[in-house]
């Protein structure tokens, strides 16, 4: 459901919240068109590449590379955007345009990161193998 739900609702707002955060720039200002043309596909590429990444060391129980700089700072910087392109859509931001964009880029995040294991054949193994282990642990 977070896919099927999240995902297009955060994609939508990112193509709005960019537009409107872009013409609050001058007018011949090139940049304008930066944020609804490349937020949203860079948000899509940060985080599924970072959940294809996860998903990968958890099928092959190897531990996870998200602790590499680089993705992490991918993903910050995708969230940060996204937030400050929510906040600054708003004619006047207060703390409930702020929760807005948190959660809805929280949601979308999410949401782009488990693609990858959604769509995966070997998502029931995984599950099966997980609950075996921590069955087995006496400590669970």
């Amino acid at each position: 459901m977070l896919i099927v739900v999240g995902v297009p609702v955060y994609l939508a707002w990112l193509v709005r919240v960019g537009y409107l955060t872009g013409q609050r720039l001058p007018a011949g200002d090139v940049a304008r068109w930066v944020p609804p043309i490349l937020l949203p596909p860079a948000a899509v590429l940060f985080c599924v590449m970072a959940g294809t990444t996860w998903w990968m060391s958890a099928v092959a129980r190897t531990p996870s590379p998200l602790r590499e700089p680089w993705i992490a700072a991918t993903l910050v910087f995708t969230a940060v955007t996204s937030v400050f392109c929510g906040v600054a859509a708003f004619d006047d931001p207060d703390v409930s345009a702020g929760l807005l964009s948190v959660v809805i880029t929280g949601l979308g995040m999410a949401g782009l990161f488990l693609i990858p294991a959604a769509r995966s054949r070997q998502l029931p193994d995984i599950v099966r193998r997980r609950s075996a282990d921590s069955s087995d642990d006496p400590t669970a």
